[in-house]
């Protein structure tokens, strides 16, 4: 593996600004959970604030796990400049990151996967034994995000998004595409129960609440997929399995899958292997919206399994 240089890093231009508002995004919607859990506790949760919640979970889950990571980082599959502009503003709307920030840092984590250079690993300069151990999944889970030196130049990792023009717009209006994902559980409370009282607590669950969900979701296939499951194939790197998170992440827990395969549309491998994500470009190959869908045979399978670690 070639050593990192200065080139693969982005120097954050307001680094103070940038660690703030990480602070308020992870920390804000934890408090406000706390306000949710309150507010169910005195019996002032209603089916609607439900709805709202899984609504909203399910369109950003996509944004991310299909949009973000297996359309625009692996080019699994290839669609039409306006299904590429919805998944990129479902993708924003999870409040992740801009759509080319977060496609370089990801890049970046499977150029240097578990060593040193990796933005996120919980293997790398965090020391041995338990300390070490909670630490390293301190940092890939969100330690990470608050050292610019982690974040990925897209000048050498997404070139091919900046080349984008689409792109480049959502790119740069990713602040108005948070505000439509707030706006979006708002409106759809105030639409299922006809009162501004229900467009706030719709605001809570299907904000607030799913911004948290999503991101400890997501999260942990930095920190837990590299640490705790199975490692069907050798991969080179510590990516894992992990059955239990495959659902809530759309298939993305099948990390070591990805790891052997990465521009594999599908995660899920076997047939007991969830992969609502996977499932999902199915159905729009079979619409005519999805096309050039990476497969990968059978027989490329066993003999990743038969290989050494590369």
């Amino acid at each position: 593996m070639p050593p990192q240089t200065v080139e693969d890093s982005l120097a954050i231009r307001h680094e103070t600004l940038d660690r703030l508002a990480n602070v308020v995004v992870t920390v804000v919607p934890l408090a406000l959970l706390g306000l949710a859990v309150f507010l169910a506790w005195g019996n002032s949760l209603h089916w609607q604030d439900l709805v709202v919640l899984a609504i909203s979970y399910l369109l950003t889950v996509v944004g991310i796990t299909v949009g973000y990571h297996r359309l625009f980082t692996h080019r699994s599959f290839k669609t039409g400049r306006a299904l590429r502009a919805l998944f990129a503003v479902l993708g924003s709307a999870a409040v992740e990151g801009p759509v080319i920030e977060w496609v370089a840092t990801h890049r970046k984590h499977h150029r240097f996967s578990d060593v040193a250079g990796d933005p996120h690993s919980p293997h790398t300069e965090q020391g041995v034994g338990w300390r070490g151990a909670i630490r390293g999944l301190f940092h890939a889970h969100v330690g990470w995000m608050f050292r610019g030196v982690d974040r990925a130049n897209p000048q050498r990792y997404a070139k091919d998004l900046l080349a984008d023009p689409i792109l480049r717009v959502v790119d740069r209006m990713f602040l108005l595409w948070v505000v439509v994902g707030l706006a979006f559980p708002f409106g759809l409370g105030v639409a299922l129960t006809g009162s501004i009282v229900g467009g706030l607590t719709g605001l809570l669950w299907g904000g607030a609440v799913r911004i948290l969900f999503l991101h400890h979701a997501t999260f942990s296939i930095n920190s837990l997929c590299h640490f705790f499951g199975r490692r069907r194939f050798p991969t080179g790197d510590q990516s894992r399995n992990l059955a239990w998170l495959a659902l809530p992440t759309f298939g993305e827990a099948w990390h070591n899958n990805h790891h052997a395969f990465p521009t594999s549309a599908h995660h899920g491998l076997t047939r007991w292997q969830l992969d609502p994500g996977g499932w999902l470009i199915d159905a729009l190959e079979r619409l005519g919206l999805a096309w050039d869908v990476v497969r990968i045979a059978p027989s490329a399978q066993l003999a990743k399994l038969n290989s050494t670690p590369s």
